[in-house]
């Protein structure tokens, strides 16, 4: 198991899906399960800031994620939410609900669920959020905590909601991404932050390809998923 965590704009789900295609195991993307519940919050005209509200909705909300790395999907109410919950909206208000201690306890519950059927059916998996390896899976033989500048993390969001078709300026996504660590570093309940014996890597100069091959010789040094580095370097 591969527990990647760190900010956002550092290529955590490219490198997460990659690197689990790569490795023949299943894909966890925890973020998009606090960004289905913020969108069951928005939805319900729920203020993302009343922790009370937010709470008693989370409860109910039927979300069901895919943990294939081609295909993951991410339905709410069995609806594919694929795409709206990557708008600005949620990404705006997702940090206030990812704080509600209810809403990390319930779906930290739910990922340890996944993780381990996926376990039990392939044999491995890359899970990636902001605390897989501080709270989700603290025994994971590999952490790693994926870091880049804010100039870069900046020109990567605004490529990426450029590419959506949403109108973004590199001042824009600076600005969203340092609210966005701000909020999630400070928060009470599961912040943001490094494992102890997490291996960070930046991003920053680096392709994603050659992230992979990073990934893939740190994986085989701690003894797992032999093979990965040739395969990684194709």
């Amino acid at each position: 198991m591969v527990a990647l965590d760190g900010p956002s704009g550092t290529g955590k789900t490219t490198v997460a899906r990659k690197l689990a295609d790569r490795l023949s195991a299943g894909y966890l993307d925890t973020g998009a399960m606090y960004r289905m519940v913020t969108l069951a919050v928005l939805r319900a005209g729920i203020d993302p800031a009343d922790a009370a509200a937010v709470a008693g909705l989370a409860d109910g909300v039927d979300l069901e994620i895919g943990t294939s790395p081609q295909r993951p999907g991410f339905r709410l109410g069995g609806e594919d939410v694929s795409a709206e919950i990557r708008g600005p909206e949620v990404t705006k208000a997702v940090s206030p609900v990812s704080a509600v201690p209810h809403v990390r306890e319930l779906l930290v519950a739910r990922q340890r669920r996944i993780i381990a059927e996926v376990l039990g059916e392939v044999g491995g998996i890359v899970v990636e959020g902001r605390d897989i390896g501080t709270v989700v899976v603290p025994d994971s033989p590999l952490k790693v905590f994926l870091t880049a500048s804010a100039d870069v993390r900046a020109a990567r969001r605004s490529s990426q909601d450029t590419a959506a078709g949403r109108q973004s300026t590199v001042a824009d996504a600076r600005e969203s991404v340092e609210r966005r660590d701000r909020l999630d570093s400070s928060r009470t309940a599961s912040p943001l932050r490094a494992a102890e014996d997490a291996v960070p890597v930046d991003t920053s100069e680096l392709s994603i390809d050659q992230v992979i091959v990073a990934l893939c010789e740190l994986a085989s040094h701690r003894g797992l998923l032999a093979g990965c580095s040739a395969e990684a370097a194709r």
